[in-house]
């Protein structure tokens, strides 16, 4: 026992002498490199990105040319060995690829010495170009702009405008830099575009990034300016072309439409707005403080034909708080490589067709009777579009970037717009939160609640978002009319809904003992052919085609008219012997005439409404049930 103990004591001091050791020469290490110089640690670079200066000069020396002519100047203290300028391949609020370098030619570059400098195209989009270690290139080009629609360019001896996300390239990688955009117009035309003016400058424009710059087009012309100011900030109707148009009565009716909108919001989030109305072609699309229009010269007469141009700008000004602010998830930042998916336009474009109706309403533009006709007329086309059984409002929505614009003969039984059925829905669901919260909220609530706790907040919005903020405006759960209408789809329940606010839907087929074909048919210089076919009508069942050429009915050259006037002696349920042609070859079809069946539709007041629903009428459209 003793000697196990000894052994303990001993290995316990071998152990505490060999501690007291190591000790004593970690703390000599420590002490001799205190007393050496420091070894410089690899050298960490803390230089920050920094942004290129990119400026722009767009010349039209030879407008008949179509040519627009860019010279791009980039400058980069960090600039690449290959640096990538890349085009835009889509435009924001046109949901299509539509491959803009197509339309660039002549492409050259050269260094700030003005010698020339390699480049290649390494896929559509995209020139790649050898900087040999300079610090700028200027790259020049023309764009072919002979195409006048809201999303593309033209330039003639008339006028010049264009897109920048169809005009100007951007450097890869680099959407967040800032630039200037120099015109030099032809002539003495002058340049309207939503971008502010670069200081000291009259003709250069400055953008903070690329999102901007692509969201800003130009109108070159010698257009006429009509100003007018609302809530002290100022806005301008850009009127290029001549037409019948007056100028101080169609900025009267703007000016009503903004400050509507302005209602709803409690603000105009722009310093200045620019309406570029081009009288030529047709359509528009928004920007965020600028639209661009296209209107037919002669189509602000008669009244009828006015509305419809009030209606167009409704909808695109309104674009400026829904859409371009209140964002789908998806729409921005932008990638301008690739599709930009979302289920959300039916909430987009179709909210926005919605409201632009609404505005004029209660701008006092239209009555009421005549805001729920056109409503009964949409319903009715949404009605004769087998599609609606097919494509639900979300599907519709995230296929835009295939379908929506590239519309075929069979489109009528397989799709919808998010537009029109968009428009429908949108309308049903204000009227359900209206009832469902006895008039305290509604779509106006809606927006404004996105407009606050999402745009404010930097931040886009999900289906889900959307789903959630209808429901809190209602005060109850919208899964069954979400699942139904917007996620499915079901028959809209439209009696249903609108007799919360006193009204009925009435459907009448005044033209169910008259013999019809079933066919869409279109007449071009004498050739009458078939358009397309809806299914479940005698032409689709019967085998009749799209692009089959009508000649003959019952051996009688047929026409437009004549067909018309010769089935209006007929009734369902006849015989008639068709003669097309059809791939060149003349055939002759035996034809059983069918009854048209398709509704027509009508909102009436309830028999005997309540008072709550008489309210809720009121507060809705501003009269009386």
């Amino acid at each position: 026992m003793f000697a196990k103990v000894m052994s303990l004591k001993l290995r316990s001091t071998a152990i505490i002498l060999l501690v007291a050791t190591l000790t004593l020469t970690m703390l000599k290490d420590a002490q001799a490199q205190k007393k050496q110089p420091k070894s410089k640690k690899p050298a960490v670079s803390d230089a920050r990105p920094v942004m290129p200066e990119i400026s722009y000069t767009v010349s039209m020396s030879k407008p008949w040319t179509h040519l627009l002519e860019v010279e791009m100047r980039l400058k980069w203290d960090q600039m690449p060995d290959q640096a990538e300028l890349k085009m835009p391949v889509w435009t924001p609020g046109s949901y299509l690829i539509r491959e803009y370098a197509r339309h660039v030619q002549d492409f050259s570059v050269k260094n700030a010495t003005g010698a020339e400098l390699g480049w290649r195209k390494i896929n559509k989009n995209t020139w790649q170009v050898d900087t040999k270690g300079g610090k700028e290139i200027v790259a020049s080009y023309r764009v072919y702009s002979n195409e006048l629609t809201v999303r593309t360019n033209e330039l003639n001896d008339e006028h010049g405008f264009w897109n920048n996300a169809a005009t100007l390239m951007f450097v890869k990688g680099q959407l967040a830099a800032p630039s200037t955009v120099t015109v030099n117009p032809y002539s003495n035309w002058k340049i309207a575009t939503g971008l502010p003016k670069a200081d000291g400058t009259a003709n250069t424009f400055k953008a903070e990034n690329f999102d901007i710059l692509y969201d800003s087009p130009f109108e070159v012309s010698n257009f006429t300016e009509v100003p007018f100011v609302v809530e002290g900030k100022p806005h301008r109707l850009i009127f290029s072309g001549e037409g019948n148009y007056d100028g101080k009565k169609t900025a009267a009716d703007v000016t009503k439409i903004v400050e509507e909108a302005y209602k709803i919001f409690g603000e105009l989030p722009y310093d200045n707005y620019t309406f570029i109305v081009n009288l030529r072609g047709g359509g528009g699309l928004e920007h965020l403080n600028s639209t661009a229009l296209q209107f037919n010269r002669f189509g602000f007469k008669p009244k009828e034909r006015y509305e419809r141009f009030l209606g167009l700008v409704a909808h695109e000004y309104f674009h400026c708080f829904n859409v371009k602010r209140i964002r789908p998830d998806a729409l921005g930042p932008f990638d301008y490589e690739n599709e930009n998916y979302t289920k959300l336009l039916w909430v987009a474009e179709g909210g926005t067709e919605y409201f632009s109706n609404i505005l004029l309403r209660r701008a006092g533009l239209i009555t009421a009777k005549e805001y729920l006709s056109s409503k009964a007329e949409s319903i009715q086309q949404l009605q004769a579009t087998p599609g609606r059984f097919e494509t639900s409002l979300e599907d519709a929505s995230f296929d835009a970037w295939i379908k929506y614009y590239r519309q075929d003969e069979n489109s009528v039984n397989n799709q919808i717009s998010y537009y029109d059925k968009g428009e429908i829905v949108n309308m049903m669901l204000d009227i359900t939160i209206r009832s469902d919260s006895a008039g305290a909220r509604s779509l106006d609530d809606v927006l404004k609640y996105l407009y606050t706790d999402y745009y404010k907040k930097g931040k886009n919005y999900t289906p889900e978002d959307f789903q959630k903020a209808c429901e809190t405006m209602a005060g109850k759960g919208l899964d069954d009319f979400f699942s139904k209408y917007v996620r499915g789809t079901a028959e809209i329940d439209y009696d249903g809904i609108v007799n919360g606010i006193g009204l009925t839907l009435k459907a009448t087929q005044p033209n169910a003992k008259k013999a019809y074909l079933g066919a869409n048919l279109t007449e071009d210089n004498g050739r009458l052919t078939i358009r397309s076919i809806p299914a479940a009508t005698p032409a689709y069942e019967q085998g009749l085609n799209t692009g089959d050429q009508i000649v003959a009915i019952d051996g009688y050259r047929a026409s437009q008219s004549f067909l018309s006037s010769y089935l209006a002696e007929l009734k369902p349920g006849d015989k008639v012997k068709l003669t097309i042609f059809r791939f060149d070859k003349l055939r002759d079809f035996d034809f059983t005439l069918g009854a048209n069946t398709r509704a027509e539709y009508k909102f009436e007041p309830l028999a005997i409404p309540t008072d709550e629903q008489k309210r809720l009428y009121n507060a809705y459209l501003n009269a009386d049930l």
